[in-house]
């Protein structure tokens, strides 16, 4: 799977949050990860990439000002 999109909140503490959008061509999902590489994580498999994009950014939410990188 590659990164299609990536997200993250600016937060370098246990409030990081990241989230991504991977496809490998056929399948595409969206991964919402909380605490950094060692934290939690959250995978939902969409059915295409406008549906990816659409989940992703409501697991962003207004909360932090989200950079992409």
């Amino acid at each position: 799977m590659r990164v299609e999109k990536h997200w993250w909140n600016g937060d370098v503490r246990l409030a990081r949050r990241d989230v991504y959008v991977r496809t490998d061509g056929d399948v595409w999902e969206v991964e919402a990860q909380m605490g950094g590489p060692q934290g939690k994580s959250k995978v939902q498999q969409c059915p295409g990439k406008a549906s990816a994009l659409i989940l992703a950014d409501a697991w962003r939410g207004p909360r932090w000002q989200w950079r992409q990188l």
